[in-house]
């Protein structure tokens, strides 16, 4: 029996071209969830794995929709070969049926890791780079020093509250907490 998986990210993407493509490859059923995939609970998932026998085969609509990492994939794609299970990737045509399959599987994995890997280190460089360079990444701040330096006297002044200041300076609580927690230079 065929039995797909299929998974979007957010509540905004929609599952139907997967569902269509799974329909196509004849699953006779199809587990779906809208979660990141970066979540070690997925229900969905965990309910096709344990209705999956002996001379089945998952497939899903793309790779990355399976596996959180190089290493999580392998290890479902281990699991499913010791119970006798296959895996197939509609899009990226890999079919752990043939010995073909299951080697551009392995290959496919190992680079879209190695991409992943090197898009964190780009960053992480950039970041570095833009410190060195005086800028701080990330958000820009909500207040500049003026504003701080205001929040800090109402905070002094205790006619306001943390909520009233932040709705006077029209910035949430978190912004005038962090404000107040800022040590002066």
């Amino acid at each position: 029996m065929k039995i797909g998986y299929a998974r979007v990210s957010t509540e905004d993407q929609h599952l139907d071209l997967q569902r269509d493509a799974l329909h196509t490859a004849g699953c006779g059923r199809i587990y779906e969830e809208k979660i990141s995939g970066a979540s070690s609970s997925r229900p969905a998932l965990r309910s096709a794995l344990r209705v999956l026998r002996r001379g089945d085969v998952l497939l899903v609509w793309k790779l990355d929709r399976l596996g959180r990492s190089l290493q999580d994939l392998l290890t479902i794609l281990s699991t499913l070969e010791r119970r006798g299970i296959g895996f197939c990737s509609l899009s990226d045509s890999i079919d752990t049926t043939t010995p073909a399959g299951k080697f551009i599987y392995q290959v496919t994995g190992a680079f879209a890791e190695f991409e992943r890997k090197m898009i964190s280190e780009r960053t992480k460089a950039g970041m570095q780079a833009a410190r060195r360079k005086g800028r701080k990444p990330g958000r820009p701040r909500r207040m500049d020093d003026d504003d701080v330096a205001y929040v800090r006297f109402l905070a002094r002044s205790e006619r306001l509250s943390m909520a009233a200041i932040a709705s006077k300076m029209e910035v949430g609580k978190t912004t005038v907490w962090r404000a107040l927690s800022e040590t002066t230079a």
